[in-house]
């Protein structure tokens, strides 16, 4: 804000141009960093067997990244999305004895991705202007890379 007199002309404000793509991010963490990130292709709907994908993905994440969890037992959080509460997903989770812990309706208590994870990813690329979407993509990856445990 600045002072100015009642008949001086209205200040001109330069304005950055939004970038002509956007892209989605699938990521999965825990309390000792990323398990698994995963862009969804351009185009991609999140559907059902897409989502099955990423959990088979998901599952050698974790017996990879993560083995005292998959000797043991780990349980998934997700939130309420469609292709999440597919019966076929219910199903394949089932099959894979992954338990998952409902997140309540209509309830953000429980969305541990949305006050920590987007909250620091959006902090470092806000105000950039990509212009092509691998380097958004490389950018995000770098930037999920150097999350760890706080």
């Amino acid at each position: 804000m600045q002072w100015k007199a009642t008949s001086s002309l209205r200040l001109k404000k330069a304005r950055m141009s939004l970038s002509k793509f956007k892209g989605m991010l699938i990521v999965f963490f825990d309390i000792q960093g990323i398990v698994m990130a995963e862009m969804v292709p351009n185009g991609q709907t999140v559907n059902y067997q897409y989502y099955i994908e990423v959990l088979t993905k998901l599952r050698e994440g974790v017996r990879r990244k993560r083995p005292e969890l998959w000797r043991n037992m780990w349980i998934l959080h997700q939130d309420n999305a469609p292709a999440q509460n597919a019966l076929s997903v219910k199903q394949f989770l089932a099959n894979k004895n992954i338990t998952v812990f409902e997140h309540p309706p209509y309830s953000p208590d429980l969305a541990p991705c949305d006050f920590y994870l987007f909250p620091k990813i959006k902090s470092v690329l806000k105000g950039t202007h990509f212009v092509a979407i691998e380097h958004m993509k490389a950018k995000t990856a770098e930037n999920l890379s150097s999350l760890t445990r706080t």
